[in-house]
């Protein structure tokens, strides 16, 4: 052997060690993320799983990718965080926790209960926590929203049925405004709002409105009948152009005892020259194209009980529902059309259906789906009676 051969052979050892190994810690950090069974892709386009699936839980009901890049789920033991590989870094224990959203400044908000004092009896009421340094292991909780109190129309006053009000879902917009789903047994209040409605705080906390223009008492195109989770357009990962600043929102309509034909339902923020901002409901998701879809967002009772939405913060700006009910997980376009975008090349404009679900443990199946998100590429849902997080990946998204 000369000296090139021996300088050559030298030059490739050391460029295998700077590229690192299956050996090395950061790789079998990329490796572990997740793994996709070839056997299980599918022959057209669809979800596949990606394994492992996250344990460890006791039924987890909510779930989002924070703009801090971790992931929070909340169960029975609390707000869970973990790191994108499924390694929990933390569990806070957060009374009665159903919900989690976070804002742009990495501020965490946890809907809960929580025992206040009234007329010196402790009453356990709607609440949610509003947490900084999540990131840091050093958590502080500055503030918390209570119910009625956080409520500007109510002032101090509390009703004997303030306790059966909950707080059900909770989502911030660009410009960190915090949506807060309420539901409660009193559908008209006057000079007070309905418990069915949406609150609205500013980034300190103050209520600053409701949304006005919707209806708690009727189902509608506009209504908050028994809201379960609520969602915006401001979510990781950030588009091209930067976070969406659409100030619309996007509800689901629960509670399985009340006839509702449309329990999703996209609603949209105007500035009415005489009113101010109100809401109302968004009637372009009404023009179905067959040419383009099979089924629609606004298809006809087409869920049973969704317990949750989401918006894909990436250019797709893909819609996610969870069904408890019907087990599944839905999936439509910005445009309402039940579906994915078709692959270049694919032979056909129309949306390729990718819903699925069914009662079960396997590894398409749920039991109780509660809480859906995104993040680059990767549904994450909260699968409640089976105690674990699934993963899944579009085919046409895999590397």
């Amino acid at each position: 052997m000369n000296k090139f051969h021996i300088y050559i052979i030298t030059c490739l050892l050391f460029l295998v060690s700077c590229m690192g190994s299956k050996k090395d810690k950061a790789v079998d950090d990329i490796l572990a993320k997740g793994k996709i069974d070839p056997k299980l892709v599918p022959a057209s386009v669809g979800y596949v799983p990606v394994q492992p699936f996250f344990t460890g839980f006791s039924h987890p009901v909510d779930i989002v990718m924070g703009f801090d890049e971790l992931l929070y789920v909340v169960d029975d033991k609390g707000l869970n965080i973990l790191d994108q590989a499924g390694r929990l870094q933390q569990t806070i224990y957060i009374p009665g926790a159903t919900d989690v959203t976070q804002d742009r400044r990495l501020h965490t908000y946890v809907a809960g209960r929580v025992n206040i004092i009234v007329g010196g009896q402790t009453k356990n009421v709607a609440a949610v926590y509003h947490l900084i340094n999540m990131a840091t292991g050093n958590y502080q909780i500055i503030d918390t929203l209570i119910h009625p109190y956080c409520d500007g129309t109510r002032g101090s006053s509390f009703s004997a049925l303030d306790e059966q009000v909950k707080f059900t879902g909770l989502a911030c917009t660009a410009g960190n405004v915090l949506y807060v789903a309420r539901t409660g047994p009193t559908p008209d209040n006057p000079p007070a709002i309905a418990d069915n409605n949406v609150l609205i705080f500013d980034k300190d906390g103050n209520n600053s409105g409701y949304a006005t223009g919707l209806s708690p008492n009727s189902p509608s195109l506009k209504s908050v009948m028994g809201l379960s989770s609520i969602a915006t357009f401001a979510a990781p990962p950030q588009r091209v152009f930067g976070i969406n600043p659409n100030p619309d929102f996007l509800v689901t309509q629960g509670e399985p005892s009340q006839a509702i034909e449309f329990r999703a339902l996209w609603i949209k923020q105007f500035n009415d020259p005489d009113l101010g901002i109100v809401y109302s409901e968004n009637t372009s998701l009404l023009s179905f194209d067959n040419s383009k879809a099979s089924s629609y967002l606004y298809k006809p009772n087409r869920f049973e009980n969704p317990s949750d939405v989401y918006i894909a913060g990436d250019q797709n700006a893909y819609i996610f529902v969870v069904d408890a009910s019907k087990d599944s997980l839905f999936q439509f376009t910005a445009r309402g059309y039940e579906g994915v975008n078709p692959p270049a090349n694919y032979g056909s404009n129309k949306q390729i259906f990718a819903s699925f679900g069914g009662k079960g443990q396997g590894l398409f199946n749920f039991d109780e789906p509660s809480g859906v998100c995104y993040y680059k590429r990767m549904v994450f849902v909260a699968d409640k009676n089976n105690n674990r997080i699934c993963r899944f990946k579009l085919s046409t998204d895999l590397e």
